[in-house]
């Protein structure tokens, strides 16, 4: 008798794993809860490291704490680091000072960021190497680079002033660190040097995600070069543009090392923001409540700013 003549045996079952804490996770059925098992870590790290230190610092932020004595549930809950804060000087004297850095380095890196990224984006020789030296401020730690600053700006043999009196703009040496205007000049030098190299990476990465269309139709048409860029370039990069002020408005709230190496917040309290401030009551003046007010007051003023930025650059035109 042949082999296809005798009669078929019965296959034993296939058994299928049945998977986490018996549930199939490769079946269709259960794709969410994959989906939720891989983003635990993540969630239980960002809660960790995140949230859990900032519920403590708003909790914090209501008690009398100083940090020798970190016991701050043993007191009552009160309002007077907030009172204490609103009625201060020096308080409203930080807010001062963040928001002119914020207005003038922003506005600074983001025209020195877009020019740089439409130098870039054009085809010209050497464009490679125009490219890394634009991202190269970028890629220096930030620390090592400011102390490169102090020594290029030290008024006794820094650099940049023999370049000033080589050049005829001033008569002697600037002392940059020691006058307030001098020394709020070179905080806003130092972070535009620093955070423009992201800005115009950012920028550069929409100019080309633009259709070379749309520039094509606008030639034919006889748009000039300032219309192409005002009415296709601005538009179609408008979502890139909005996130990366964003981006930048950040930084340069929470940014302490820059200001902190470069005067200390100082002279008589210039270049002396929020970030500065929180540092000194903290960690100087060990006034861990009062410190975690200001953080608290700072974390609401950057909520309100992004919510309000996200809502109106989240959108192209076109």
């Amino acid at each position: 008798m042949s082999e296809l003549s005798q009669p078929r045996t019965d296959l034993a079952p296939v058994r299928r794993s049945s998977g986490l804490f018996g549930i199939d996770l490769a079946s269709p059925r259960h794709a969410s809860k994959l989906g939720y098992l891989l983003l635990a870590p993540a969630a239980l790290l960002i809660l960790a490291i995140l949230v859990y230190p900032m519920l403590l610092a708003i909790d914090i932020s209501f008690h009398d704490v100083k940090f020798a004595t970190l016991s701050f549930g043993a007191s009552e809950y009160t309002l007077a680091n907030y009172q204490k804060l609103f009625s201060s000087p020096d308080f409203w004297k930080a807010i001062g000072v963040t928001a002119q850095l914020l207005v003038v380095v922003t506005s600074i890196s983001m025209a020195v960021g877009m020019g740089t990224a439409l130098l870039v984006n054009q085809q010209f020789r050497g464009r490679s190497f125009a490219r890394m030296l634009i991202a190269l401020p970028w890629a220096i730690p930030e620390v090592v680079a400011v102390v490169t600053w102090v020594w290029i700006l030290d008024a006794s043999f820094g650099v940049f002033n023999w370049l000033l009196i080589k050049a005829g703009l001033v008569g002697g040496p600037v002392s940059w660190f020691s006058q307030p205007g001098t020394a709020f000049s070179a905080v806003t030098m130092v972070m535009v040097w620093k955070g423009y190299p992201f800005i115009s990476i950012m920028i550069l990465a929409g100019l080309q995600s633009i259709p070379e269309e749309y520039y094509q139709a606008a030639k034919v048409d006889g748009a000039n070069v300032f219309q192409r860029f005002f009415w296709i370039t601005i538009p179609c990069i408008a979502p890139v543009l909005g996130v990366t002020l964003i981006l930048t408005i950040l930084w340069v709230f929470r940014d302490f090392s820059i200001i902190y190496v470069l005067t200390g917040g100082g002279p008589v309290g210039a270049t002396e923001t929020l970030a500065i401030m929180t540092y000194e009551e903290a960690f100087n003046f060990f006034r861990m409540g009062y410190a975690s007010a200001i953080g608290v007051v700072t974390l609401l003023i950057c909520a309100i700013i992004s919510a309000f930025l996200v809502k109106k650059t989240s959108h192209a035109i076109y």
